[in-house]
C-alpha cells in the first residue's frame, strides 16, 4: 500500500491519496478481520468434527445416521470422513495435514498479533520484526493446509461434496426424507460423495504475487548505492546521516527502511525524513533508542566513538520513500502544525520544505504557518531546536517574522531547571531553546488558541495538522469542529490526522 501510495502520488489527489496513507489501519483492519474469521473456522470445523463422531454412535437417527453408513459397501461414497465413533476428534486434527497444518497456521497468527502491540513494538522492536517474518509459516502452511495437500492426496479430502452427475438422479430436496429407500428407489439411487476442488489457491495467489514483486522491488533497492555525505553526531544522543542515492525523490513527512548490513541483514528499520525535497540530499535523525541504533551509533562513531573516515563508514541501504506526504499544508492559506513529543520529526521537513517555497514562490497560497510543539524535555530534540533557530533567523533577514509563529510548550521540568529559568526569565532569548520566542511551561489551553486564530482570520480555510498520540488528536478534531462557522463565509477548520 505505501508503495503505490508513493507510485500514484503525482496522479492521485484529495481523497483518493488520503485513503492510500491510512495502510498501517487497513493493514491493522485486515488482521482484526482475519484473527475474527479465523476464530470462526476453527469453532466450526471442530463442532463439526464432534458432530461428525456423533453421527456414527448407536443414538443417532434420521438422515445423520443415513449420510454416516454410506460408504461401508463396497462400490460405494462416503461422506463422513470419520468412520467410527471410538475416532477421537483430537486424534484427527493431530494426524491429518489439515489439522497440523491448521494449528500451525493458528500458532503463528497468535504470535505475530501478540508482538505487534505498540508495547512491544517500543520496547523491542526487533522482536516485532522477526516474529512478524512468521508470515512465510503462515503461507506455506496456509498452501499445504487449503491446496497442495488437496492435490497431491485426492482420496484424503475431507470437505466432501454430492457429485454433479449424482444431482442430477439424486435430488437432494425429493429424496432428502427417503433415506430409508435409497437403494431401492429407481428416483432415489444412493448418492455418491467426492472431495471438493480446491480453491483457497485464488485467495493465495493473489498475495504472493503481490509480495513476491515488493520483495524484488526491495531487492532492487538494496543493490542500489547509497553514499553518505555527511555524519553529525548531537549532544542529545542523536545521530544525523546526510545520503545521497540516485532518482530518490521524496516528499515532506516521508519515512525510509534503513538497513545495516554490517549490523543485521534482516533488519529494517522505518526513520522519517528531515530533510527538504528542495534540497540536493536526504536526511534522517537516528535516536539511541534499543539495540539496533545503539549499534548503529557505534559504527559511525556517535556517543564519544572515535570519528572514522568517510571510507570507513559501514556500508547502508535505504527503501522507499513510504507513507504520507504533508503537502496538503501548502493548499490552505493558513496551516496549523502540532506535534507532540517524537510527533516532532515529520515537520522538520515541512518547516524546511516551507521556508524553500516561500524563496521559490513569493506569491504562495500559504500565507501563515503556526506550529505548536508539546515535549517533556526538548534537550533530546536539541537539533529541531538548532532547525526552528536558523529558520528564525532567515525569516527575520528576509522580512518574513511574521510568516511562521511557533509556540513551544514544556510538559516537565525539575526543580532546578525551574530557578535557572526564573533567573534568566529577562533574557533576550529563551534559556532552554535558544530562541527568540520562549517557551510555554504547562499544556496548551486549545479554546483559547483556536478562538485566536478564528478571530485572527475570521473568513479563511485552515488546516490542522497533527502527529502525536491519540487522546490529543480527538481533542483538536473536537477543537475544529467547535470553532468552525456555520456559515460558509466564515472561518473553517480542517483536520488532517498525520500517521507516524
Amino acid at each position: 500500500m505505501a508503495f503505490f501510495h508513493w507510485e500514484n502520488y503525482f496522479c492521485c489527489r484529495g481523497p483518493w491519496r488520503r485513503q492510500l496513507d491510512k495502510n498501517l489501519k487497513f493493514h491493522k483492519l485486515v488482521a482484526y478481520g482475519i484473527a475474527i474469521n479465523a476464530t470462526i473456522h476453527i469453532v466450526a470445523h471442530l463442532c463439526n468434527l464432534e458432530r461428525y463422531r456423533w453421527s456414527q454412535s448407536t443414538e443417532a437417527e434420521g438422515l445423520l445416521a443415513a449420510l454416516a453408513k454410506l460408504g461401508k459397501t463396497p462400490n460405494e461414497s462416503y461422506l463422513n470422513p470419520i468412520r467410527t465413533f471410538h475416532t477421537n476428534t483430537i486424534t484427527v486434527l493431530l494426524t491429518t495435514i489439515a489439522g497440523v497444518t491448521g494449528l500451525i497456521i493458528s500458532l503463528a497468527f497468535i504470535l505475530i498479533m501478540t508482538s505487534s502491540t505498540e508495547f512491544i513494538r517500543q520496547v523491542s522492536y526487533e522482536l516485532f520484526w522477526y516474529t512478524h517474518h512468521v508470515f512465510i509459516i503462515f503461507f506455506v502452511s496456509l498452501a499445504i493446509h487449503g491446496v497442495l495437500f488437496c492435490f497431491v492426496l485426492m482420496a484424503s479430502r475431507i470437505v466432501r461434496g454430492q457429485t454433479p452427475e449424482s444431482q442430477l438422479l439424486h435430488n437432494v430436496t425429493f429424496c432428502k426424507d427417503r433415506y430409508a429407500q435409497w437403494q431401492t428407489a429407481a428416483q432415489c439411487p444412493t448418492p455418491q460423495f467426492s472431495g471438493k476442488e480446491p480453491s483457497a489457491w485464488k485467495w493465495v495467489l493473489g498475495p504472493v504475487v503481490l509480495y513476491t514483486c515488493e520483495r524484488i522491488i526491495r531487492f532492487w533497492r538494496f543493490r542500489q548505492e547509497v553514499v553518505i555525505t555527511k555524519v553529525v553526531s548531537h549532544p542529545s544522543g542523536v545521530l544525523e546521516l546526510h545520503m545521497k542515492k540516485r532518482n530518490f525523490k521524496m516528499a515532506p513527512g516521508q519515512y525510509v527502511l534503513i538497513q545495516c548490513p554490517s549490523i543485521s541483514w534482516l533488519e529494517w528499520h522505518p526513520f522519517t525524513l528531515t530533510s527538504a525535497p528542495q534540497e540536493n540530499f536526504f536526511s534522517v535523525h537516528i535516536r539511541v533508542a534499543g539495540d539496533w541504533t545503539e549499534a548503529l551509533c557505534k559504527a559511525f562513531g556517535a556517543g564519544g566513538q572515535a570519528r572514522k573516515e568517510s571510507w570507513s563508514l559501514p556500508r547502508l541501504a535505504v527503501d522507499g520513500p513510504f507513507g504520507t506526504a504533508l503537502t496538503d499544508v501548502f493548499h490552505y492559506p493558513v496551516s496549523v502544525c502540532v506535534a507532540a513529543g517524537i510527533g516532532v520529526t515529520p515537520f522538520a521537513s515541512l518547516l524546511k520544505s516551507i521556508w524553500y517555497r516561500c524563496e521559490s514562490h513569493p506569491q504562495l497560497k500559504l500565507s501563515k504557518v503556526y506550529f505548536y510543539w508539546i515535549c517533556r524535555d526538548p534537550r533530546a530534540f536539541e537539533w529541531f531546536a538548532d532547525l526552528l533557530l536558523s529558520l528564525e533567523t532567515l525569516m527575520s533577514e528576509r522580512g518574513k517574522a511574521h510568516f511562521l509563529s511557533y509556540h513551544i510548550f514544556l510538559t516537565n521540568w525539575d526543580e532546578n531547571q525551574a530557578v535557572h529559568i526564573a533567573l534568566h526569565w529577562d533574557a533576550n532569548t529563551d534559556v532552554i531553546t535558544g530562541l527568540k520566542q520562549k517557551t510555554f511551561y504547562g499544556r496548551p489551553d486549545w479554546n483559547h488558541e483556536f478562538r485566536q486564530m478564528a478571530y485572527t482570520h475570521p473568513s479563511s480555510n485552515i488546516g490542522v495538522f497533527f502527529c502525536g498520540p491519540k487522546a490529543l488528536s480527538k481533542t483538536l478534531q473536537r477543537m475544529c469542529r467547535l470553532y468552525s462557522s456555520a456559515d460558509p463565509r466564515g472561518v473553517h477548520f480542517y483536520y488532517h490526522k498525520e500517521s507516524f
